[in-house]
């Protein structure tokens, strides 16, 4: 009996930490359409990226209140209280994984696919945030630039998309040859889950195993890259090195 009722909650579960996304969203949507055009450039992106980071933040408070999750973030928010331009790359095993990024550190910009800029929850604020897009190499690469040397925090995912196949896929160089033309510092992050939830292989509708656990670890830095074009095959061999075994794992349910 309490097996079923703990199964039901954890379809209350997923459903009631969807409609949270999709309202925490939905409510900056109205204000960052009227408030883009109107404010300054400069204080527009302030602005933006200040209001996503707090949005994020009070999510993942309602996640753990109300959804049985557990977040374990103390080295990622030690990294962000530092307040530096740098690259942070990171292996990618759910959707929640740019939330809990962006929440936890100031000034975070995102590297999104171009269709996400036009998406009715996250394109109006990624806009007002001047997200940068990446459906042409070369602007995404100057603009990520002109963002470091402005101070802003990188986020890329060098993977390009969720992983497939635990524990990371092939790792593009991208994130190694901005970082060298920037002149700031890579720094790795290790994402840990307890089970796959929204993950490549995860259905929408299925309700997720709880509780959920989430690790982020403060992983390798690279002050300076030598071989910037060979960055991709570096931090996939470290991932594979680095990332606990039993992360990420697609539970026997889902194969």
């Amino acid at each position: 009996m309490l097996k079923l009722l703990w199964r039901a909650y954890e379809h209350v579960a997923m459903v009631v930490g969807l409609l949270l996304l999709a309202t925490v969203c939905l409510t900056w949507t109205p204000f960052a359409l009227l408030l883009n055009p109107l404010l300054p450039e400069a204080r527009a992106k302030r602005v933006g990226r200040g209001a996503i980071r707090g949005a994020f933040r009070l999510y993942l408070r309602l996640l753990s209140l109300l959804c049985a999750c557990r977040f374990d973030l103390r080295e990622l928010q030690a990294l962000g209280r530092r307040g530096e331009p740098l690259v942070v790359v990171a292996n990618h095993p759910s959707l929640l994984d740019a939330v809990i990024l962006v929440a936890c550190l100031p000034n975070a910009v995102c590297v999104m696919k171009a269709r996400l800029m036009h998406n009715v929850l996250l394109g109006a604020g990624a806009r007002m945030a001047r997200y940068i897009v990446n459906d042409a190499p070369l602007p995404m690469i100057r603009g990520a630039i002109a963002e470091l040397r402005q101070g802003a925090c990188l986020i890329i995912f060098p993977e390009g998309t969720r992983t497939v196949t635990p524990p990371v896929d092939a790792c593009a160089s991208t994130a190694g040859v901005i970082a060298a033309r920037a002149g700031v510092p890579v720094q790795a992050l290790l994402i840990e889950m307890s089970t796959p939830y929204l993950g490549k292989h995860w259905p929408l509708w299925r309700p997720p195993v709880l509780p959920l656990s989430c690790r982020v670890r403060v992983g390798q830095r690279w002050a300076v890259l030598e071989r910037p074009q060979q960055f991709g095959p570096e931090i996939e061999a470290y991932f594979r090195e680095a990332i606990d075994p039993a992360a990420n794992q697609l539970p026997d349910a889902c194969e």
